[in-house]
């Protein structure tokens, strides 16, 4: 017991020194470097091969995953919570723990945190960034594991075409919001969906000039090349909204994230079967018909409407 107060107060006394005045403003920049502004910059702090949360990744591969975090969750922050490091020495090296308070999708949650902080060539780089070993927590989205398989589902299921009209492929994909194990048999059936976090879908874009654009109240969802509609020389995106009894197509002008039609309901337990074409048809210039459900006099029936594109 001694012999850890001992350790303790000499802990108490370092956190004071010049040195780990150095590595607190180090850690306090990195930590700053976590918004969408300045996240490109981040792998400028890492050693060229690093552990990070228990794997080895290159400063590139860091970089690559800090820049993917934004993409799934353009609104994530993160702070030190009461800017409260505790810093060791451990070979030469320094060991930073703190506890970080992170938000993301509706979400805020406390992670046991640390970096190993190396000072070489008068400045510091850090070694290690990762998780206490009692927070088993690395299957939130936030952490690369979980974020890896979201990268990897979301390839199987790019949209390609032409969205910024520079005559150049690119791709759309949603970033679907997450659902507990206890939730997923909701998904079939006409219980409400409890997500965790804001239940919103995120259609992102590989063209950065392109702005994310989010869908209240989804999570089921399928996108669709609609081809250029508005005459502005970039293709349209549809997204299905998919639901137990209806699906939902919504017509979004990607260059400018704004909601061309939609959204068209479809009663899937009446009007089953229908492809996008039954749907959704491009009639003329600026012009398209769609079709949609709508109940007349007790009896569900499709009716049509043509709609005139700015």
């Amino acid at each position: 017991m001694s012999y850890l107060l001992v350790f303790l107060l000499c802990g108490c006394s370092d956190s004071n020194s010049k040195g780990d005045q150095a590595v607190h403003n180090f850690v306090k920049q990195w930590n700053d470097s976590h918004t969408q502004l300045k996240v490109a910059y981040l792998e400028r702090d890492y050693m060229d091969v690093v552990t990070y949360y228990g794997k080895e990744f290159t400063k590139t591969q860091v970089q690559q995953d800090k820049n993917l975090l934004f993409e799934q969750f353009p609104g994530y922050t993160q702070r030190i919570l009461n800017d409260k490091l505790v810093i060791t020495k451990e070979a030469g090296n320094y060991l930073v723990t703190f506890t970080t308070r992170v938000n993301y999708n509706g979400i805020e949650a406390d992670y046991n945190s640390y970096l190993s902080v190396i000072h070489k060539n008068n400045v510091f780089k850090i070694l290690r960034e990762g998780l206490a070993e009692n927070d088993n927590v690395l299957d939130a989205p936030i952490f690369p594991n979980a974020r890896k398989n979201n990268e990897n589902l979301s390839k199987k299921r790019k949209l390609y075409g032409d969205f910024n009209g520079d005559n150049l492929s690119d791709y759309a994909y949603v970033i679907s919001p997450e659902i507990p194990f206890e939730g997923k048999a909701d998904i079939q059936s006409n219980t409400s969906v409890q997500c965790k976090g804001d239940c919103n879908s995120v259609i992102v874009f590989s063209n950065k000039t392109l702005k994310p654009i989010t869908v209240n109240g989804v999570y089921q969802s399928q996108l669709e090349n609609l081809k250029d509609l508005n005459s502005n020389g970039a293709d349209e995106i549809g997204f299905w909204d998919i639901k137990p009894t209806t699906k939902s197509l919504y017509v979004f002008d990607a260059t400018t994230s704004n909601l061309l039609s939609g959204p068209i309901v479809i009663n899937t337990t009446i009007h089953k079967n229908l492809s996008l074409i039954d749907v959704f048809k491009k009639t003329g210039p600026n012009k398209i018909t769609i079709s949609y459900s709508a109940q007349v006099n007790g009896k569900w029936i499709l009716k049509s409407e043509v709609i005139v594109l700015d």
